[in-house]
């Protein structure tokens, strides 16, 4: 799986049809609704914690209106210059599957998977929800 970054407002107008992005500055109810018109598709929008808090009322209910989650957390180690896509390793979902072949509650797989990688809890709660 794939999560596309957004480094800045410009960029939003360069987007399509995304599921999941993370946007790395602080989006203004301008943004978010730009970004819902470019991608009507989307799952997700993951910003770091900081951002997070500064999500308007507003902003939070147009998310909801169109059934957007808004997960917090960063992208460690991803270098923008060097690909515009922050990508999951597939061996994620492999110990997924894994975790649920040996009956695993969804948050004992959240708890395991959160000790082994440097996903936010709030991804990996995604993750393990849209592909369970």
């Amino acid at each position: 799986m794939k999560i596309r970054v957004i480094s800045s407002q410009d960029e939003i107008e360069t987007i399509e049809n995304e599921e999941i992005v993370h946007i790395t500055f602080r989006p203004s109810n301008k943004d978010i609704l730009k970004l819902v018109q470019k991608c009507p598709n989307l799952k997700a929008m993951h910003v770091s914690n900081s951002h997070n808090k500064t999500i308007s009322k507003l902003s939070m209910m147009l998310l909801k209106m169109h059934n957007i989650l808004l997960l917090e957390g960063d992208v460690w180690g991803h270098r923008k210059d060097i690909h515009e896509y922050y990508e999951i390793d597939p061996s994620i979902f492999d110990k997924i599957e894994l975790l649920k072949n040996e009956g695993k509650s969804k948050d004992e797989i959240v708890y395991t998977l959160r000790l082994k990688t440097r996903l936010s809890k709030d991804l990996i709660t995604f993750l393990v929800t849209t592909h369970l």
